[in-house]
């Protein structure tokens, strides 16, 4: 399938699942998960109307961003504490900070350069070994913690969910994150504001947005399958 073909259908089908939801489709931001693509598609996408991009390595996301700098970025993979400086103030959001070292790198790199990084805590809520995050059980003083920080604002979570054959069986995980970020939105912490749930890709993002996603992650299917040479 041709890559709008497949960007309007990912489009289209956020929007069935979201209505099937009782739910504003504008209230689901599609981030399209554009690592180890080329310039040239994220372009043709952009032209297309897609303005938000989503990048697991600093360093390629640096090169896409100074060759083509209109779109906004979003840093969504692991990210070591040794490249923060690299995209604190280049990105729209960071997804993935899944320690409290990592937020304080942050802060002090954001305080530095006299910015606030908008950024959302990682839970690990499959508790997983090979994942990065923190447990379900940690949330609430992770979030306590980094709302200390200057330089930052937490804008919500985000989770990666196992890869599943029947998108359903991540259901209970994604209804435990939604249930996270309200019980953390109504006790009112300083410095947070939970208006963003980051959680779905191509496998199971509209069982996501059923359960209140407003980030969903897809790369594979508007790109088609990655060749992993890096």
């Amino acid at each position: 399938m041709a890559l709008l073909d497949s960007y309007r259908e990912v489009l289209g089908n956020i929007r069935e699942a979201a209505v099937s939801a009782g739910r504003d489709p504008d209230s689901v931001k599609l981030i399209a998960v554009s690592k180890f693509k080329p310039l040239s598609m994220i372009r043709e996408l952009y032209d297309a109307g897609q303005k938000a991009f989503g990048e697991n390595h600093v360093q390629e996301l640096v090169e896409k961003q100074d060759a083509f700098p209109d779109p906004e970025y979003h840093m969504i993979g692991h990210l070591q504490r040794n490249k923060v400086r690299s995209v604190t103030g280049r990105v729209k959001l960071i997804h993935s900070v899944d320690s409290l070292r990592l937020a304080e790198e942050i802060s002090k790199e954001a305080v530095k350069k006299g910015i606030v990084q908008d950024i959302l805590i990682e839970i690990n809520a499959g508790n997983e070994e090979s994942k990065y995050g923190f447990l379900l059980p940690e949330a609430e003083q992770a979030v306590r913690d980094i709302a200390l920080l200057k330089g930052t604002r937490v804008r919500g979570f985000m989770c990666v969910a196992p890869f599943t054959a029947d998108p359903e069986e991540n259901r209970p995980l994604f209804r435990k994150m939604f249930q996270l970020a309200v019980d953390i939105q109504s006790k009112n912490i300083d410095n947070i504001d939970v208006c963003e749930l980051s959680m779905g890709m191509t496998n199971d993002y509209q069982t996501a947005i059923s359960e209140g996603a407003t980030l969903v992650r897809i790369g594979t299917a508007i790109f088609g399958a990655r060749e992993y040479q890096k």
